[in-house]
């Protein structure tokens, strides 16, 4: 497990700052080089790495660094707007092994910064939604 993608001293910069690569490498340094649904090691010439937002951007999740997972181009589209939850079941269904703790540790991280940043409106329950159900497990 990599360093809390939540900098309470605020000093983070926003995602919305980094280029796309630099997000990439913060988030791989925190969730490994692996893709946090499928477990497919990721940024090999046959795999190529991107960030997902845990809470998509369409269901108010922001473009913030909190917000973002390592994910497989396949998973990543595939997933579409489905919840971390039910994109975990189906990945389960699938056979593969998803990082539940990894998500989690984003959703928690995501609420932190909400709650210190303010905002999100939409995104608060959403984020209290999904951990509740994936405390469930």
């Amino acid at each position: 497990m990599g360093p809390d993608r939540h900098d309470p001293s605020g000093s983070a910069p926003p995602a919305t700052n980094l280029p796309r690569r630099e997000r990439l490498r913060l988030v791989l340094e925190c969730d490994g080089a692996a893709c946090v649904w499928c477990r497919r090691p990721i940024e090999t010439d046959l795999v190529r790495a991107t960030t997902e937002h845990v809470v998509p951007r369409i269901k108010g999740g922001p473009s913030w660094l909190e917000n973002e997972v390592a994910a497989c181009a396949r998973c990543n589209r595939e997933r579409g707007h489905r919840t971390p939850a039910d994109w975990i079941d189906e990945c389960q269904r699938r056979g593969w092994q998803p990082d539940v703790d990894a998500v989690v540790r984003a959703l928690r991280s995501l609420q932190a910064a909400i709650a210190e940043r303010g905002g999100q409106r939409r995104a608060r329950p959403y984020v209290a939604t999904q951990l509740r159900r994936l405390d469930r497990r």
